[in-house]
């Protein structure tokens, strides 16, 4: 298989829509043929950040890149940028306003879930310009280093 690469614009606080991509790259992913559990973790992850970008940054894009070894993943977004990351890892923390708690969003369990789901996650954000996430989930064992 060569590598498939998939691009996705995420629209900022547009819940109906928020999921189509992290949906289709699920899709994609079964229709590959890729193990279930490989899915799973692609899914979620990609879910948490599509919705923290719906969330707070006004959108998004998402860079997605499936091979044999393993699924990358580019999120970028052009919000506040992240103030403290360490915090904002931590479970249960959230900044999201009222509006988005009363629709069911916003628990602070985002960038934890991406981590837990995820083989490797990096996160580049600067205040009042933006975030960038790279994460990979390897498809069977993950590399030595």
């Amino acid at each position: 298989m060569e590598s498939v690469k998939l691009h996705y614009d995420v629209s900022g606080d547009d819940f109906t829509r928020a999921g189509e991509a992290s949906g289709n790259v699920k899709h994609v992913l079964k229709e590959l043929g890729f193990d279930p559990e490989v899915v799973r973790n692609v899914s979620i992850a990609m879910y948490e950040g599509e919705i923290n970008m719906v969330i707070h940054a006004g959108g998004g894009e998402i860079d997605v890149e499936i091979s044999p070894d393993c699924v990358s993943m580019v999120l970028t977004d052009h919000g506040p940028g992240i103030k403290d990351v360490e915090l904002a890892m931590k479970a249960g923390y959230s900044t999201a306003p009222d509006r988005v708690r009363s629709l069911g969003f916003g628990a602070g369990m985002g960038l934890p879930n991406i981590k837990k789901y995820t083989d490797e996650m990096a996160i580049e954000t600067e205040v009042d310009v933006g975030t960038t996430m790279r994460l990979k989930v390897y498809t069977a064992d993950k590399p030595s280093a």
